[in-house]
Order: C-alpha cells, then structure tokens, then sequence
C-alpha cells in the first residue's frame, strides 16, 4: 500500500492530511510548522511516504529542505495549478486544502517547483533589497516633486545627485517649507546611501562569477540583469530545450481555442516576475539604446516596425533568454554580427 501526505502551511500551524492510494483518508492534524515537529507528527502515522507535497509560499524553501534532510520524500508543488484544482470547493479551509494538496500527490495532478538553495535565496534576498531601496527612493523623489506643485514650485529635469540641491535652490526662500521637506531629503540621502552599498555588492558578485560575465557580453544585458536572470534559472541543466525558458518565465501568450474560437492574448506572466522585468529591461535597452549592430537587434527591429515595439520587447525578451541560457551551457561569449550582414 502507498500513502500520500499533503501540508498547507501557514505560518504559525501546517494541516497534515495522509491518506493512502485509494484516496481514504489516514490520518489529519495540525502540526506547528517547524520541520522537527512536522517530522515527528509523520513518523508518529508510522506509513512509509511515497510523496509528501506542500505549495511554494514564503516558509516553503525552509520547510523543504528540513523535511527532506529528514529523509522524507517531500515535494514542492506550484500554487497556480494547486489552485485550480480547488477553486471548486464550496467550503476552503486549511484543514481541505491539505486533502487536496494529499489527493494531488497521490493522482500526479501537480507541477513541481525547483527549489533553490541557500546561496541563491542569499543572492535574490541581495537583489530585492536592492530594489526595493531604489523604489522607496524614486517614491520619495516623486512625493516631493508633486507636492511642491501646489505651491508653484517645479522642480524641473534634474539629475538623481543633483535632486536635493535643486529643492533646497527651490525653497530657498520658503524656510516653513523647508522645514517640512528636511526630513525627506533626509531619509532620502539614507536611502541612496544603503542601495550604494548594496549596488556594489551586486557588482563584486559579477565581477568574480564567470557566466555573469559572459552574459554580460549580451547587448542590453547588464549587472543586475545577469545576476537576476542566473538567480532565477539556478541550474541550467534543469532545462532540455533553451526554447523553454519562455514559457518559465511567462513571456508567451496566453491561448484559448475551444470550437470556432482561436485567439491569443496577453503573456501568462507566469514564474518568476523578477527575471521577466529583467529580461524586458535588457529587450527594450537593446532595441533603443544599444547602437552597435547584430542579428537580434536587426530581428527584433523589425518586429517592431510589423507589429509595435511593446510585442517586440517581449518577443526579443523571450530570444535573450534562450541566448543566455546557450552562452551559460556552451561557455561562450555573444556573437556580433557584423552591420552589412545584419542590413542585408
């Protein structure tokens, strides 16, 4: 006989439901959502597991490693599909969710997410706090230039270092306002100073990893874009085919087809979002910024003189992803063309 356990992990207690191969029930619980504890609670149902599911969440990397150093066969599951399965469910509580979560271990109804490892949650924990630095600050910059307005005061195209100069240039004779605006320039000059700091461990970590590097020979393709796209693909081998990478990351549309109707729509936006922004960033530096010439600029270019440049960014994102992901595996660097070729 087979059993099957599926966890719904929340972040003070996990539902744990088992049950065996014909889909009855073993045994259910609440368990405190600590892999020791979880652990004991499956070893106390005392049935050899055959597959032990629980969906991607914020606790799931931690949960998934401790569980299968344990020795059990637990596997990560993607929550979109999960879902699905459940969206017809009158009554949701935990205690279902984690017989559905069982029930798809059992029938082979789920797609297993890769789980990566501590280095490469170190290296993303390293990028969003990068982000988000950079986010604040921009929010900050904003704050201020639209509420200054009411005032008459415009604040005009500055440079980032030069920003806080032009508001105190602007207020110069408005000490009241001044005094209100300090204390956001204040936080702002903390803000950049702290993404800085983060911004050059990014480039130390390039600097010393050599596919970043090679990457980096990508037009279009810089640090934080190399970083975030190895990141995000972790382990090239996981891919058979290059073209996959699309699809992963969610650059290819979405298709309904049922009787007469055939359309496509807008991309699925599935996977890792951080890599899919990374990926559209370099797409679109390379087709408006880059001015040396090759093949894939020649290619997307004339995308978007048939179709418009947002459709080409995209569809040029999904080809640097498939050349990334060859320049990883082949150990090689990206190949110019030379400008009559690429006219011609």
């Amino acid at each position: 006989m087979k059993y099957y356990a599926g966890l719904d992990v929340s972040l003070d207690e996990t539902a744990v439901c088992i049950v065996d191969e014909d889909g009855s029930v073993i045994r259910e619980g609440k368990v405190a959502s600590e892999p020791d504890d979880l652990h004991a609670w499956i070893i106390a149902a005392d049935v050899p597991l055959t597959r032990l599911g629980l969906e991607a969440g914020p606790l799931s990397p931690w949960l998934h490693a401790g569980l299968r150093a344990a020795g059990l066969p637990a596997i990560c599951i993607e929550t979109r599909r999960m879902k699905g399965a459940t969206a017809a469910m009158a009554v949701k509580t935990d205690r279902n969710d984690a017989r559905a979560i069982a029930q798809a271990m059992r029938t082979g109804w789920f797609t297993a997410v890769h789980v990566k490892p501590p280095a490469s949650q170190e290296l993303r924990l390293l990028l969003g706090n990068r982000r988000v630095l950079l986010e604040k600050r921009i929010a900050i910059d904003n704050e201020i230039r639209g509420t200054l307005k009411a005032f008459g005061l415009k604040v005009g195209a500055v440079t980032v270092g030069h920003f806080e100069a032009r508001i105190i240039e602007l207020l110069a004779e408005k000490p009241r306002l001044l005094a209100l605006v300090r204390p956001m320039l204040t936080a702002r000059q903390a803000l950049r100073r702290q993404h800085a700091i983060l911004h050059r461990m990014v480039l130390d970590i390039v600097r010393s990893d050599p596919v970043c590097r090679r990457l980096l020979s990508v037009p279009g393709v810089g640090a934080v874009v190399a970083l975030t796209y190895v990141t995000g693909v972790d382990d090239p081998a996981r891919f058979v085919h290059a073209r996959d990478l699309g699809p992963h990351f969610g650059l290819t549309p979405r298709k309904y087809a049922s009787g007469e109707i055939d359309r496509n729509g807008p991309i699925t936006k599935a996977g890792d979002g951080a890599v899919r922004k990374a990926l559209s960033q370099a797409a679109l530096s390379l087709l408006t910024r880059v001015e040396r010439w090759s093949a894939l600029k020649a290619w997307g270019m004339a995308v978007a003189k048939r179709r418009g440049l947002r459709r080409a960014v995209i569809a040029v994102a999904r080809k640097l992803a498939i050349v990334m992901h060859r320049i990883w595996v082949d150990g090689a660097t990206f190949t110019w063309s030379r400008e009559p070729a690429a006219a011609a």
